[in-house]
C-alpha cells in the first residue's frame, strides 16, 4: 500500500523536479500537482510533463493533497504556509526538504498551528539549480533524515519516512536540534568555506582571475563546485542555523589554528597524524556508499 495517493511539490527547482521525477518512477499511481512561484518555471514543468497539474496559486496546488511537500528555500516557508493554510485538507501532512529543521519546525508549526507536520531533509543535491536539473535517481541511495515535532504524530512520521524510502532513500529519524548541529558541520561549514575560499582566491590582487581559473588544481576545482550551490537556499540556511553554524566554526577556527602553529614551527607529526586520521574518514565515507570510490574523485580521464 502507497503511503500517499495525492502529493502536492511546492517549489520545482533541482529538488522539488527530482521528487517529481523519483515519484514518477517508483510510485506511478500517484497523483503528482505542483506549483512554483516563478512562471517560467511552470511552463518548464508543464513541457517536461513533470506532474499530472501545475496550478498558479499554492492554495490550489494542495486542496485534496494527502501530503506536501515544500521544496523552496528556508526563508520563503513562513510566507508559503500562510498561503496554502486556508486550503490545506485538516488530514494533510505538511513536510519539507529544507536544510536547517529547528527553524523550518518553528516556522511552519506557527504559521500552521492546525496542521500535521513532519520536517524532513534529503541530504541529497548538486551544484544545478533549475527544473531541467532534476534526476529520478537523486536519492538513491542517500539519506533522508525525518524530524519529528516532539509531541507529533508517530504515524505520520512513519508514514513521510516510508515515502523518502519508497525514493530510494536511507531514513533517520532525529530531533531537528540534534539535525542541525550534525549539518552545521557536514554540509553547512564546508559550503561556507567553500565559498571563502574561491571568493579569496578571486580577492587576490596579484593573482589574475585567469590565472585562477587556468592553474585550477583538483581541490580548488572542488571548492568551486560546491561553492556553485544555489546561493539564495545557502543565504537562508546560514540564517535560519546560525547558532549551530557560528558553535561549528568556532571550532574549526581552533583545530586550523593548531594546524597553523605545526606549520609554522615545523612539527610534522602533528602534521601526518592529522591527515592520516582525515584520510581514514574519507574510506569509511566511500565504504558506506556515500560517494564513488573511483580513482580522482571519478573524474574521467579522454
Amino acid at each position: 500500500m502507497l503511503p500517499f495517493s495525492r502529493v502536492t511539490i511546492i517549489g520545482l527547482g533541482l529538488i522539488g523536479s527530482s521528487v517529481a521525477r523519483a515519484v514518477r518512477h517508483a510510485m506511478p499511481t500517484v497523483r503528482l500537482t505542483g506549483h512554483d512561484a516563478s512562471a517560467e518555471v511552470r511552463e518548464t514543468v508543464r513541457r517536461l510533463d513533470l506532474v499530472d497539474d501545475v496550478t498558479d496559486t499554492p492554495g490550489a496546488a494542495v486542496t485534496d493533497a494527502e501530503l506536501v511537500i515544500l521544496c523552496v528555500p528556508v526563508g520563503a516557508m513562513g510566507g508559503i504556509a500562510a498561503e496554502i493554510a486556508a486550503d490545506l485538507p485538516a488530514e494533510a501532512i505538511v513536510s519539507d526538504v529544507g536544510s536547517s529543521k529547528e527553524f523550518v519546525a518553528r516556522t511552519l508549526s506557527e504559521a500552521l498551528p492546525d496542521a500535521i507536520v513532519v520536517p524532513a531533509h534529503p541530504v541529497a543535491g548538486t551544484e544545478k539549480s533549475g527544473p531541467e536539473a532534476g534526476f529520478a535517481s537523486l536519492f538513491q541511495g542517500r539519506w533522508c533524515i525525518v524530524t519529528p515535532l516532539a509531541g507529533g504524530d508517530p504515524a505520520a512520521a512513519e508514514r513521510v519516512a516510508e515515502f523518502w524510502r519508497r525514493l530510494g532513500s536511507n531514513v533517520e529519524m532525529m530531533a531537528p536540534d540534534h539535525h542541525d548541529r550534525v549539518l552545521a558541520i557536514t554540509s553547512h561549514l564546508p559550503h561556507l568555506i567553500a565559498y571563502t575560499i574561491v571568493g579569496t582566491a578571486n580577492d587576490l590582487a596579484e593573482v589574475t582571475e585567469s590565472e585562477v581559473i587556468k592553474f585550477s588544481a583538483g581541490g580548488f576545482r572542488d571548492f568551486t563546485r560546491i561553492a556553485a550551490s544555489d546561493p539564495t537556499m545557502w543565504r537562508d540556511v546560514f540564517l535560519s542555523n546560525k547558532d549551530a553554524v557560528l558553535e561549528m566554526l568556532q571550532r574549526f577556527s581552533e583545530d586550523l589554528s593548531q594546524l597553523q602553529r605545526a606549520i609554522r614551527w615545523g612539527d610534522g607529526d602533528t602534521l601526518f597524524d592529522h591527515f592520516t586520521q582525515t584520510r581514514a574518514i574519507r574510506r569509511s565515507i566511500v565504504d558506506q556508499g556515500q560517494d564513488d570510490a573511483a580513482a580522482d574523485f571519478g573524474r574521467r580521464h579522454e
